[in-house]
C-alpha cells in the first residue's frame, strides 16, 4: 500500500517557488537546455515571408489557423523567453512582449532582437502576477507548456484575462497531470501520487529535500479542472485543442499523451 507524504514533514521546506525556478532556469541556460537554446538566423529570415513555426508543446507545432493577422499584432510571449517563438512571432510582424521569470532567458530574447531589429520588448515577473501590464492591452497571449512551474495556475487564466482585449485569444500548451502519477517512469509503471500532484505537498520530505539540492524545477501537475475548467472559469470560450508527446523521450509516450495545448478567446461581454 501506497503510503502518502505527511503535510507536517514539510514545515522546514517553503522555498519561494518563483525564485526557486528562476534560478534554476537562469542554470539552464548556461547548460544549454533545448528550452533555452535560441533560434537560428535562417528561422528568422524564413519566418519574414511564411507563418512562424512555432511550439507550445514539444513536437507539434501550432497550427496556423490558430493565430490573428500577426503583422501589427499585440502578443505577449507568456513564460516565454528564451529567444524561440518571440524572434519568429516578431518576424512576422507582430509587436512581441515577452514576461519571463528568468533574466538570463530574456537576454536571449534581447540579444535577437537586437541582432535582427525585432523591437521585442522583455519584462521579468512572476506569471500569475501580470501587474506590470495593462487591462486589454493584447491580441495574442502565447503561453508555451509552463503552468507547470506555478502554484496557483487559475491566477495565470484570470490575468491572461484582464490583458487581453475582448476578442483576444489565448493560446496554451499545458501538461498531462496523468504523467506526474507515476513513479517510477517505467515501465512497469507505479501509480503512487493523486491528483492534483505537487512536488511541495506530493514529495515525502527527503524527496523533496533531494529535488531542493540538486536544484531542479519546482512543478506542479494541475489538474484538467484547473487547466481547462480554469480558463472557462476566468471568462475564455475554448475553440480548439489538441494532444502532443515529447517524441518518444520518455517511456510513457508509447501509451498516452503527456501534453496537450487549448486555443482559447477572451469573451466579448458578459454571457457572450
Amino acid at each position: 500500500m501506497n503510503t502518502l507524504p505527511d503535510p507536517d514533514s514539510h514545515s522546514a521546506l517553503k522555498p519561494d517557488v518563483a525564485a526557486h525556478n528562476r534560478m534554476v532556469w537562469d542554470r539552464y541556460v548556461a547548460e544549454q537546455n533545448r528550452w533555452t537554446v535560441p533560434v537560428s538566423g535562417e528561422q528568422i529570415r524564413q519566418a519574414r515571408t511564411d507563418l512562424p513555426k512555432v511550439l507550445l508543446t514539444p513536437v507539434k507545432f501550432a497550427p496556423h489557423n490558430w493565430f490573428p493577422e500577426l503583422n501589427g499584432c499585440r502578443v505577449l510571449g507568456l513564460a516565454a523567453a528564451g529567444g524561440q517563438q518571440g524572434p519568429l512571432l516578431a518576424a512576422a510582424g507582430a509587436a512581441v512582449t515577452i514576461f519571463d521569470n528568468s533574466e538570463n532567458q530574456l537576454r536571449q530574447d534581447r540579444r535577437l532582437s537586437d541582432k535582427y531589429g525585432l523591437g521585442i520588448k522583455t519584462i521579468q515577473g512572476d506569471m500569475a502576477d501580470l501587474s506590470a501590464l495593462p487591462d486589454a492591452w493584447f491580441d495574442l497571449i502565447f503561453n508555451p507548456c509552463s503552468v507547470v512551474f506555478t502554484e496557483d495556475v487559475n491566477k495565470v487564466w484570470q490575468q491572461c484575462f484582464r490583458v487581453l482585449k475582448p476578442g483576444g485569444v489565448l493560446m496554451a500548451g499545458m501538461v498531462n497531470p496523468v504523467i506526474f502519477q507515476f513513479e517510477p517512469e517505467g515501465p512497469p509503471f507505479k501509480l503512487t501520487y493523486p491528483q492534483p500532484y505537487s512536488d511541495l505537498k506530493s514529495l515525502s520530505h527527503e524527496k523533496l529535500n533531494a529535488l531542493l539540492l540538486a536544484q531542479e524545477t519546482l512543478e506542479f501537475g494541475h489538474s484538467l479542472t484547473d487547466q481547462i475548467g480554469g480558463q472557462l472559469k476566468a471568462g475564455f470560450v475554448i475553440t480548439d485543442f489538441y494532444e502532443d508527446d515529447r517524441g518518444g523521450e520518455k517511456a510513457l509516450d508509447t501509451y498516452l499523451p503527456s501534453f496537450f495545448a487549448t486555443r482559447a478567446v477572451r469573451k466579448m461581454a458578459a454571457g457572450i
